[in-house]
């Protein structure tokens, strides 16, 4: 009975909450420290994701007032456009290739040149970030793939005696998927590279220590319950980056196989945004392919999360 009592007592004591208003003076400094991020991110992101997602049910061409048109985009973009289709298969076999395997690839090599000495690491970390950051990276590859025989790749071939005819790269639909695969794959080191490196230098060493006492005894045992639940931040923020960068491929395509690319090979979701938003100026149809775009982004970072959420458990 005294146990009952108590109990009622428990559950009848009101919980106090603090007004939006008491919240916001207690912590007025934080507030105002973030207020500039804030802004920034409301007009930078927020605000064009949100007109984008309203001009999508509109006819617009930047040249008349936009015209209400329902669904119209939408139903046309699924039944009606057969290149977005192809689009879609091409975006989404691009990323379920060049995703993973960039991001396992992010991380090997950032373990492995984080157990270099600082001064080969420093030099060795630039040499894999350096493709990243060039912009005209892609000459590289135009030059080895070129279609004539003064092409590298080509030049190896008749030298070798693999093929008597200069092989067209970029003008066979069947080479260019694999040429683009490639040349991202190599281009993939860059921001989750980093972060992966910062992030094992930051984990504590003493937990290593601590885990051999417990019964860990190799190094996958330590990467598993140590290493991955340490750096789970900068793995979900790794994982975020190359999901992005998987899917919004347009530029490497254009430079490579130029635009449009034979039988529409190359051509991505935002290749065929750039087509109608930047080309066609048919802004309310581009702002229908993005706001797609957009949650299937949210919808892999979503599931990727989830995943990496279970690391070490």
């Amino acid at each position: 009975m005294a146990a009952k009592t108590l109990d009622s007592k428990k559950t009848d004591t009101p919980v106090y909450r603090e007004t939006f208003g008491a919240v916001l003076k207690k912590h007025k400094y934080k507030y105002l420290m973030i207020l500039p991020f804030g802004l920034i991110f409301i007009v930078f992101t927020v605000l064009p994701v949100v007109i984008a997602i309203a001009f999508s049910f509109t006819d617009f061409d930047m040249v008349n007032n936009p015209n209400f048109i329902g669904f119209t985009n939408y139903i046309s973009l699924f039944v009606e456009d057969d290149i977005f289709l192809i689009a879609v298969k091409n975006t989404l076999f691009f990323a379920i290739v060049t995703g993973p395997v960039s991001y396992i690839m992010c991380f090997i090599f950032a373990w492995l040149v984080n157990e270099l000495p600082r001064i080969p690491r420093a030099i060795m970390t630039l040499v894999f970030y350096a493709p990243s950051i060039s912009g005209n990276a892609y000459l590289i590859w135009k030059i080895l793939f070129s279609s004539d025989s003064y092409g590298w790749a080509n030049a190896w071939l008749l030298k070798l005696g693999f093929t008597n005819d200069a092989i067209q790269w970029f003008a066979t639909a069947g080479y260019i998927m694999p040429i683009l695969v490639i040349v991202q794959l190599w281009l993939s080191l860059g921001v989750s590279f980093l972060t992966f490196i910062a992030g094992l230098q930051t984990v504590d060493k003493s937990l290593y220590e601590a885990a051999a006492v417990e019964g860990i005894r190799n190094r996958w045992q330590e990467l598993w319950f140590i290493t991955f639940p340490s750096m789970k931040p900068q793995l979900l923020f790794g994982a975020v980056m190359q999901i992005t960068s998987s899917l919004s491929v347009s530029q490497l395509s254009i430079d490579l196989v130029g635009f449009p690319s034979v039988d529409y090979a190359g051509h991505t979701i935002l290749t065929h945004l750039h087509d109608y938003g930047n080309i066609r100026y048919q802004l309310g149809y581009a702002c229908t392919i993005a706001v797609i775009l957009f949650f299937i982004m949210m919808l892999c970072n979503i599931l990727i999360q989830k995943v990496l959420r279970k690391l070490g458990e």
